[in-house]
């Protein structure tokens, strides 16, 4: 009897999990994208990174047992109540008027940002979606609406996108996006992607580390970064992650992506600073996982490695992806700035507002203070890091 009972329970499950398969697998197939092949693959092979079928850091990332013990201590405070978050609705107009000082960035929460340089439009990792994932009713929720329509942008020099993670690269925002722009600016093996999604070739860059492309007038150089990339179960690190470098006649912006801390940050502030704001990671990391994410202490030590003249932290505000309060980033980035030696620039605006780094703005504080473990608490370190002393890491 128990033998049968076992057997019609297993049997089951399994029609769940197979119908499961055919009504889930069919709806996110698109999203999780494609993998490179042909003359694409072949570039990527020749690249520094690419090795044993993969790209690789240079300093590897290693997780720790609190990577899985962090579940059971996540913050009553990741998410934020309803209406805690306060935004600012984005005007078609606004964009009309070019910046008084030449460089204005906005921030639309998380990593995605439109950034005017020196008569340039870019994009940085637009997601417009609900939520994060290959599916429309499950994945990470978005804190509020997009603060702009997309058919609303002005139309735009460049998006580009950091890397292949769902929070990065989502496929919905980029096919609406196909009409706004002429360049999609992406790492190694990412155009498979979009090209499967329905981007024109002719309008998909793909770049590897130290890569410069101009755009009119401005350069853009994708940097060294530390973090990974995969949108499916068996395809880890098939494409590469990048940072940028956007080199205007007058300004220059530096746009991390995702990463942990990593020795060639030095080089870029070297050879491509200084930068008149960074815009650097805060959020959505763990002492478990402190390869994958810089965290807020360590941001503002790489905008001083940077050469930086404003910190501006992005990554945080908009998807609850980590066990922290989700205002957690900012308090520390906040704290972190002021006790640098010298005080560290940082600029705070709410989603939507725009910061023009060359004038001074006081942001008021729009977050609600809540609990928050500090960096005695909670540390972010990042391992096998091997940095040259100097002023600006000191």
């Amino acid at each position: 009897m128990i033998r049968r009972l076992l057997k019609r329970a297993g049997l089951a499950l399994l029609a769940v999990l197979v119908l499961t398969v055919i009504v889930v697998l069919p709806q996110a197939w698109e999203g999780l994208g494609h993998r490179a092949t042909g003359e694409r693959l072949e570039r990527m092979k020749k690249s520094k990174q690419w090795k044993d079928g993969a790209f690789e850091n240079p300093e590897p990332i290693v997780n720790h047992f609190e990577m899985v013990s962090g579940m059971f201590n996540v913050s009553e405070n990741a998410t934020p109540k309803p209406g805690t978050v306060e935004t600012q609705q984005m005007e078609p107009a606004f964009y009309a008027v070019p910046p008084a000082t030449g460089l204005r960035i906005t921030w639309m929460g998380h990593s995605t940002t439109l950034i005017e340089l020196d008569g340039h439009r870019v994009l940085t990792d637009p997601v417009w979606s609900e939520r994060v994932g290959p599916l429309t009713w499950i994945g990470p929720t978005r804190y509020f609406a997009p603060l702009i329509a997309l058919d609303a942008l002005p139309k735009l020099d460049a998006v580009i996108i950091s890397h292949d993670h769902y929070d990065h690269l989502d496929q919905r925002t980029v096919v609406a996006l196909k009409d706004k722009t002429d360049r999609f600016i992406v790492p190694l093996g990412v155009g498979a992607h979009l090209e499967y999604w329905g981007i024109p070739n002719e309008k998909i860059v793909e770049v590897d580390w130290w890569d410069s492309l101009r755009v009119g007038g401005l350069e853009i150089v994708s940097t060294p970064v530390r973090h990974a990339s995969g949108r499916q179960v068996l395809d880890k690190d098939a494409t590469l992650w990048s940072g940028y470098a956007l080199i205007g006649p007058q300004h220059r912006v530096f746009y991390s992506g995702d990463t942990g801390l990593f020795t060639a940050i030095q080089d870029i502030g070297e050879k491509l600073g200084p930068f008149d704001v960074t815009m650097i990671e805060v959020g959505q990391y763990h002492r478990g996982w402190p390869d994958w994410h810089i965290g807020p202490e360590q941001a503002v030590a790489a905008n001083r490695m940077l050469r930086g003249k404003v910190f501006f932290p992005i990554h945080w505000g908009l998807f609850t992806l980590a066990y922290h309060s989700w205002t957690e980033p900012i308090e520390r980035s906040v704290l972190a700035a002021s006790k640098s030696a010298p005080p560290v620039t940082i600029v705070t605006p709410k989603p939507g507002q725009s910061v023009e780094p060359e004038v001074a703005t006081e942001f008021a504080r729009w977050w609600p203070s809540l609990q928050f473990d500090d960096a005695t608490a909670h540390p972010i370190v990042s391992g096998n890091v091997t940095l040259r002393a100097t002023n600006a890491t000191q």
